[in-house]
């Protein structure tokens, strides 16, 4: 493997993380905004809080993939040692 590699893989799960939980809060925002605006009522402040909670998830599945992943990948290198 590259030494570079490592970096660039760094840098592609940061962007990942951080699309995954911007995507549902601004889903989630623009959503209530427009209920708020179309029919009067207040659905901003908890559609905001569950796109928190559902981008939150997101980055927590995302990272915890990873983690297993490269735990699985360092077991395998102990064995073929």
């Amino acid at each position: 493997m590259n030494k570079h590699t490592g970096g660039y893989q760094n840098l592609v799960l940061l962007s990942q993380i951080s699309i995954q939980i911007m995507v549902p809060i601004f889903l989630c925002l623009f959503l209530g905004l427009w209920l708020d605006e179309t029919f009067g009522t207040w659905f901003t402040v908890p559609l905001l809080f569950m796109g928190i909670a559902a981008g939150g998830r997101n980055a927590w599945m995302l990272a915890m993939g990873v983690v297993k992943k490269d735990s699985r990948r360092k077991k395998k290198d102990e064995t073929h040692q």
